[in-house]
């Protein structure tokens, strides 16, 4: 099995921390019983959630019994939406930015065939939301507005705080997808306007299948999974406990190393920025002028394909993805991209290199060196590249 010289891809997915794996595994053979059980084998592997509960609540600044866990961001997600409109069946109106993840965005169109509606707020060329057409959206009729922390493509930073005041104006709930947040950037949920957040495991070093909802103290809310008891009637089903006890030691590490993200790993990727700019002409940074995640660099270059450039970076050991999805054959931007009026020619073309921790200073070198000489080559071989975009 091939392992990649470098990954940086961590928006997708991260490393399971080897301190996290150590964590978890006693409770898939050793302590193995149900957390729900009433029996003293059960019930030392529910300490041990609580303890996880805890640690979490800790990362978020949030209370233990505000924390629900869940089997991944999107379930989350599903869950906050569908029991907004339980909690108000009255109201028919969901407000949402055309830039979140499909978790939501999908979520949100599925449920206009249900006779909802959906307001998409837009974003400027820096994939900055327009807190102006946001205010103007939300209604009476509005049940939830979902906005996200951070996005998943260029790492903008959202104003959840201003977006939450404006939600209570109405009487809305509101959500957050902090997904690409968590264990990035401080997040302080005590005196917070924000009703309820997702996340999930794998994006901060913990298993793939495990998440978490936080629910405000007092926040009306509906389960969207019925069955036993668990989490106090708020999500059905037994506790994934390995996985539960593994997020919470990863949270547990995301606090201690919050501040080499923000500090190590953002200096990596302000110098990974920094020197492709200026050793390729014709690029363009997505969310370069405004607040973004300390780890995230999303960079279109102009005249090449971004699926050609992830081809031959992936020859030379490289994991990145691409700002364009393939579909049908051919090539679409993103949402993302469309949405922030990204010129097509510049769209095709987008890379996002996501960092963590574990990224070091040799690897972006390594990076630097090997992508210049990529897209002079692609743009050589490119019709669009002739005609007058070369690499510098």
């Amino acid at each position: 099995m091939t392992k990649p010289a470098i990954y940086l891809d961590n928006n997708a997915t991260t490393k399971v921390d080897e301190a996290v794996c150590a964590e978890m595994l006693p409770y898939f053979c050793e302590f193995y019983g149900n957390p729900s059980s009433m029996h003293s084998f059960g019930g030392q592997v529910q300490r041990w959630v609580d303890q996880a509960r805890k640690s979490l609540a800790d990362l978020l600044g949030a209370l233990p019994e505000e924390i629900v866990f869940t089997s991944c961001g999107t379930e989350s997600n599903n869950t906050v939406i569908r029991s907004a409109l339980e909690v108000f069946p009255k109201r028919r109106h969901i407000v949402t930015t055309k830039v979140e993840h499909p978790a939501v965005l999908n979520t949100c169109r599925n449920l206009t065939r249900r006779g909802y509606r959906v307001t998409e707020v837009g974003v400027d060329g820096e994939g900055r939301l327009d807190l102006g057409e946001l205010r103007s959206a939300i209604d009476d009729d509005t049940a939830i507005v979902s906005v996200m922390s951070a996005n998943n493509e260029t790492g903008v930073v959202f104003p959840v705080e201003e977006v939450a005041a404006q939600a209570r104006e109405k009487g809305a709930l509101f959500h957050t997808d902090a997904v690409q947040a968590v264990g990035k950037i401080p997040i302080d949920l005590s005196g917070s306007g924000v009703d309820m957040l997702s996340l999930s495991g794998h994006k901060l070093h913990a298993p793939k299948g495990i998440g978490a909802l936080y629910v405000r103290r007092g926040t009306p809310f509906r389960p969207f999974l019925i069955g036993g008891h668990q989490e106090k009637n708020r999500r059905a089903g037994t506790e994934n406990a390995a996985s539960i006890i593994a997020l919470g030691k990863a949270a547990e590490l995301a606090g201690e190393h919050i501040g080499e993200e923000n500090t190590r790993v953002r200096e990596l990727r302000d110098r990974l920025q920094r020197e492709l700019t200026s050793r390729i002409s014709h690029t363009r940074v997505n969310g370069g002028g405004t607040e973004r995640l300390p780890n995230t660099l999303s960079i279109s270059f102009e005249y090449v394909e971004g699926e050609s450039i992830l081809l031959l970076l992936d020859e030379k050991g490289i994991c990145a993805s691409s700002g364009s999805a393939c579909t049908s054959g051919s090539l679409e931007p993103s949402h993302v991209l469309r949405a922030m009026g990204v010129p097509f020619t510049y769209a095709h073309g987008t890379i996002r290199f996501s960092l963590s921790r574990f990224t070091t200073s040799d690897e972006i070198d390594l990076v630097i060196r090997e992508l210049p000489p990529i897209i002079e080559r692609l743009r050589r071989i490119s019709p669009f590249g002739r005609e007058g975009g070369e690499a510098a």
